[in-house]
């Protein structure tokens, strides 16, 4: 048996405006077994004292794609799988070094991925998957040109993000093979995209019999359908649908946003992808037409938070890089600490994300009977978001299942 004591620990979590008075938490074999201020530290246990720092639980990103190595989606597809592999745990232990100790991949990865992860042949964050991203035909997962008519050929290779699927008899079987594959939830394509070449952001991806025909299958299987969206029309259409998660929903108005809120659904802003595309993007490949696409989405983002938040919609982190911008993946915390109070940016990466993922109690928190994921924080993020950016560098310890992943 293994035990781990934190002295001092000043936690903040998200869920108040001031860190906590000095606490104790008591790790036993990878999980929280005691946290209190009268804790103290068991017999032969790793002491680590933190006094002047602060405590946070693991930050989850719950929008990522492990599989995007390239800028380019469509030149990413065609990747050998090993060469695929080799980036995606190189992008992982990145992740995981930036203080990220679980992540929610919304298109992309497999299930042997979260088995390399569990079993320790991978050091980097705990996923949760989608599998494959499901799109129709022309949509936001379909890289070939106006003028190809081809048959797709690259949907089942690890860095393709999606397959494609058109009428509901096919979304169906799409979306019990991804469930029978491993995946935890189901991702579909419901409006155009930025890097795909032949999808306006206004389009509208899948039919309603299509979305609920996902929808149906998600809750068959005990979970939910994610829906890449932009549009209010997009997103209203989708709720309406059943749809629960709601990534990016740049252009929702804070009538759609209470409906989804009444609805019981969650919001995932992606502001900094659309910061770092118009910056970068065409430098790593995305292609022009992509990036002229980027500021339609981009500029209205600060305001969708705002609404968001005015409507009561809660929000979890997600950050959306693909490539050499995955380097970005902190800068949501101060992009959204522009507009939102640092508490509720703080809640989107902990206790909100872990509602996304299903795993209430479990992530997110620093709790009796959590996993013992850990973020210890050189002063106070509720008055510097900044403290949660730079890869890490104000970040002395991290751990991940009582394990110590960096310093100690």
């Amino acid at each position: 048996m293994t035990t781990m004591f934190l002295a001092n620990a000043r936690i903040v979590d998200g869920t108040a405006p001031e860190p906590t008075a000095p606490q104790g938490v008591v790790v036993e074999n990878g999980t929280i077994r005691e946290v209190g201020a009268n804790a103290r530290a068991p017999q032969g246990a790793t002491v680590i004292d933190l006094a002047g720092k602060t405590l946070m639980p693991g930050l989850i990103d719950a929008h990522v794609h492990i599989v995007a190595v390239e800028a380019s989606l469509g030149r990413n597809a065609t990747l050998p799988d090993s060469l695929i592999m080799a980036r995606s745990m190189r992008l992982q232990h990145e992740m995981l070094l930036r203080g990220f100790t679980t992540v929610r991949d919304v298109g992309g990865a497999d299930h042997g991925q979260v088995l390399a992860s569990e079993q320790g042949f991978v050091t980097g964050p705990r996923l949760v998957i989608s599998g494959k991203a499901l799109s129709q035909s022309g949509g936001h997962c379909d890289f070939r040109g106006p003028f190809d008519n081809s048959t797709p050929r690259f949907s089942h290779r690890l860095g393709a993000l999606g397959r494609l699927a058109d009428g509901v008899a096919e979304v169906r079987r799409a979306a019990r093979e991804e469930i029978k594959g491993g995946a935890r939830f189901i991702k579909i394509m419901a409006n155009g995209g930025v890097a795909s070449p032949t999808d306006p952001i206004d389009f509208l991806g899948f039919s309603r019999e299509e979305i609920e025909a996902a929808v149906e299958e998600a809750r068959n299987a005990g979970t939910y359908v994610s829906a890449h969206l932009y549009t209010d029309d997009g997103i209203r259409r989708a709720v309406e649908c059943g749809v629960h998660s709601l990534e990016h929903c740049n252009l929702i108005t804070e009538e759609t946003a209470r409906f989804a809120a009444e609805q019981g659904a969650i919001a995932v802003p992606t502001l900094v992808t659309y910061d770092k595309l118009s910056s970068e993007g065409e430098a790593l490949g995305i292609g022009p037409e992509a990036v002229a696409k980027v500021d339609n989405v981009r500029l209205a983002g600060m305001d969708s938070i705002a609404r968001m938040q005015a409507a009561g919609l809660p929000m979890a982190y997600g950050s959306d890089l693909l490539g050499e911008m995955h380097r970005h993946q902190s800068e949501e915390f101060v992009i959204r600490g522009r507009v939102l109070p640092a508490q509720l940016v703080i809640a989107s990466a902990t206790h909100i994300a872990a509602k996304l993922c299903r795993m209430e109690g479990k992530l997110g928190v620093v709790a009796p009977g959590a996993f013992a994921d850990f973020v210890v924080v050189d002063g106070d993020p509720l008055q510097d978001l900044a403290l949660l950016t730079r890869q890490g560098a104000h970040m002395p310890i991290i751990i991940k299942g009582g394990a110590l992943v960096k310093g100690g």
